[in-house]
């Protein structure tokens, strides 16, 4: 709640700040006419500049709590925003051919001021206005190593808003749960140990109901902190639980038909850039200009996928991709970083096969070797996979280990949760940064 809280506040200072660097634009060039024409039709012509802002604001991160405005990240997302906010400003006014405003002088001024103003308003809020929003003080029951992971993301994640105030270790302390978060003016109490089930918690959990407490588990509350499922701590019953399949029939109807029209606008779009690409690729080196290879997609059905070719062909074992591989040639790797090589994955979707977004599909042997060493594996199978997902956007580069597809199986549990148009929007604007920043695998 708090976080939204804090979100909504650079939300608000953001839009304020727009308002404000076109009002002194608008002094600036038509001193005299400030509060009569002049702004009001600036402002009708500048509201979709606004908007634009705000859409590059959150896809660069901007909304992230732990981004400090002192960070040397912060400074590259600045400029990067500005950079791409003005171009497109710069072709919005360009293609909106009726204004009555000339926008080459007033725009330049306008971003001037909103990239001062900005930086401005977010050092305060960073310096001030942060400090003075209490971050939710919570309890936790056991002490382990559910409790150490839940302290852990805490302190490498404080922008989430939360802090561990208490700690009860053992039954003998939960007499006084009551009381103490009473006193401490906790409402969230984690349980990371229920104790075998005592009799001791469960009177000192209902003598908490009148004190407005929500309570969490353990695996509830590490995907509110984390945004991730965890696999080691849940069993059968939590798919019961939780995926509620009959309740998507409606926004996967919707889903499939947006897949398909899309799919299609972006074939067109795009199809005169195919041949360059493929020209660049056969350059690159021997092989094919497309790579293709049998993945497993919804219900394990098996489909060939199709790609722009990334890698050397000599010597190439097919083998797991690996950060720094040296299989990839310098054209795949900026392909891959711009996220290029999946345009063809969209003939995948207007087949059927695949989504825009889901998990990532597996080929078939490793999905048979993952299923033995991870449990419950094959559930990311119940949706079509992705050309993008909740775990690409996540920042990590995570592979076909079996490390590396544990973590990534936590993203797609938690996706296959909480699917919903939302949250497809939000992973679709995070991809968009990722292939503009250059910073795909």
């Amino acid at each position: 709640m708090l976080n939204r809280f804090r979100k909504s506040i650079l939300f608000v200072g953001d839009l304020a700040a727009l308002h404000l660097a076109l009002l002194l634009t608008v002094m600036v060039r038509y001193s005299q006419e400030v509060w009569t024409y002049t702004w009001s039709s600036h402002w009708y012509y500048f509201f979709p500049v606004f908007v634009i802002w705000l859409l590059v604001l959150y896809i660069n991160d901007f909304y992230n709590l732990n981004l400090k405005t002192n960070g040397w990240a912060f400074f590259q997302k600045l400029i990067s925003a500005i950079v791409l906010s003005g171009g497109l400003s710069i072709f919005y006014f360009y293609l909106y051919t009726n204004t009555s405003i000339a926008p080459k002088t007033n725009l330049l001024i306008f971003l001037g001021f909103f990239s001062a103003l900005f930086l401005a308003w977010r050092s305060l809020y960073q310096a001030v206005i942060h400090s003075f929003i209490p971050k939710d003080s919570i309890a936790i029951i056991g002490f382990n190593k559910k409790t150490e992971k839940i302290i852990a993301n805490l302190q490498n994640n404080p922008g989430a808003g939360y802090q561990a105030a208490l700690i009860f270790k053992s039954p003998e302390e939960i007499a006084d749960l009551a009381a103490s978060v009473d006193a401490k003016n906790i409402h969230t109490v984690v349980i990371c140990d229920d104790f075998g089930l005592s009799a001791a918690l469960r009177d000192a959990l209902f003598a908490c109901l009148s004190l407005n407490i929500t309570f969490f588990n353990y695996p509830d509350f590490y995907e509110l902190l984390t945004g991730k499922v965890p696999v080691e701590e849940i069993g059968p019953s939590w798919f019961f639980d939780n995926l509620k399949e009959g309740e998507k029939n409606y926004y996967n109807f919707i889903k499939q038909i947006a897949d398909t029209i899309l799919a299609i606008i972006i074939f067109l779009i795009t199809l005169p850039v195919w041949p360059l690409i493929a020209l660049a690729v056969k350059f690159s080196g021997r092989g094919p200009v497309f790579f293709k290879q049998v993945r497993l997609g919804r219900n394990e059905k098996p489909f060939r996928m199709i790609k722009f070719r990334t890698m050397k062909e000599e010597d190439n074992t097919r083998s797991i991709t690996v950060e720094g591989d040296k299989r990839i040639t310098k054209i795949g790797s900026f392909l891959r970083k711009t996220r290029l090589d999946e345009i063809p994955q969209v003939l995948n979707i207007i087949r059927g096969e695949m989504s825009f977004i889901g998990p990532r599909p597996e080929r078939p042997e490793i999905v048979t070797e993952l299923e033995k060493q991870i449990p419950f594996y094959k559930t990311r199978l119940l949706i079509k996979p992705g050309l993008t997902g909740w775990d690409q956007i996540s920042g990590h580069y995570h592979s076909a280990t079996a490390e590396d597809s544990l973590e990534k199986l936590q993203y797609d549990l938690f996706y296959l949760k909480h699917r919903s148009f939302y949250l497809d929007l939000t992973i679709s604007l995070r991809t968009i940064a990722t292939m503009l920043s250059r910073s795909g695998r």
